[in-house]
């Protein structure tokens, strides 16, 4: 979603050409919530859905409304450096909880469940259950609480972009962690994704118990490495296992 607060004329003149300025996140909907008596309001956002390899992380943060930390931002848009720094700041100011949907439920469930899953239980594991929350992304969560889901609500919303923060450096420092227990692959480096490092070294040592099964260059290299054949993948697939091509980093 693109956010239309345009800079003012001032600060617009001064932008390179072509280069459109976009308002950060804010705390406006959860100030909303609070003055109406709504509290605690939660955000909540997941990484890791394209990847090839690793689980999806997902994050639920309640931020403190009297703490909110400059230069909260979508992960994306944030230096691996930076977003350390932010992830320390909220874990130290916020309440917060994380959860994995590991290869195997991604394999059974689909990503996008195997996504929702995981948030659910983020959410459900916050040291005090919200009253409200905001998910980034078109699918509410079936929770206990009221939920909203926003599309691009990591660049709207200051809780979701926090969730965003937390789930990715969780992320990422697992698969760095992964990196060690499978040496070859560069997990460190590229998260899983499916870089051109990434799939060399999928053809070349084939898939790990970390790898996705049903995503398209993970297929190849188990045709390749492991014996099986296409009809086995395809029987696997008619009992729910839907094959996932490896998508965009979400």
């Amino acid at each position: 979603m693109i956010r239309d607060k345009s800079p003012p004329k001032q600060a617009a003149a001064k932008l390179p050409k072509g280069v459109i300025a976009l308002a950060p996140p804010s705390f406006r909907r959860e100030r909303a919530l609070i003055k109406r008596g709504v509290w605690p309001v939660a955000g909540c956002d997941e990484a890791g859905r394209g990847p090839l390899a690793g689980p999806v992380v997902a994050a639920a943060v309640v931020l403190d409304p009297n703490r909110i930390h400059k230069g909260i931002d979508d992960s994306k848009r944030l230096t691996p450096e930076r977003r350390e720094e932010l992830f320390e700041q909220i874990c130290a100011t916020a309440s917060f909880a994380v959860a994995f949907a590991s290869p195997a439920r991604i394999d059974r469930d689909n990503i996008l469940r195997a996504s929702l899953w995981a948030l659910k239980r983020a959410v459900h594991a916050l040291p005090e259950m919200p009253k409200h929350v905001f998910v980034d992304g078109r699918d509410r969560l079936d929770t206990d609480c009221d939920c909203d889901a926003v599309i691009g609500g990591d660049g709207l919303v200051m809780s979701i972009a926090a969730a965003s923060i937390i789930a990715k450096v969780s992320r990422d420092r697992l698969m760095c962690k992964l990196a060690q227990e499978c040496p070859g692959y560069g997990f460190e480096q590229h998260k899983g994704y499916s870089v051109p490092e990434h799939l060399e070294a999928l053809d070349r040592l084939g898939p790990t118990v970390h790898h996705r099964r049903f995503f398209a260059p993970v297929v190849a290299a188990r045709l390749k490495h492991e014996g099986v054949t296409v009809d086995s993948i395809l029987a696997a697939a008619e009992l729910g296992e839907a094959i996932e091509v490896s998508a965009a980093a979400s």
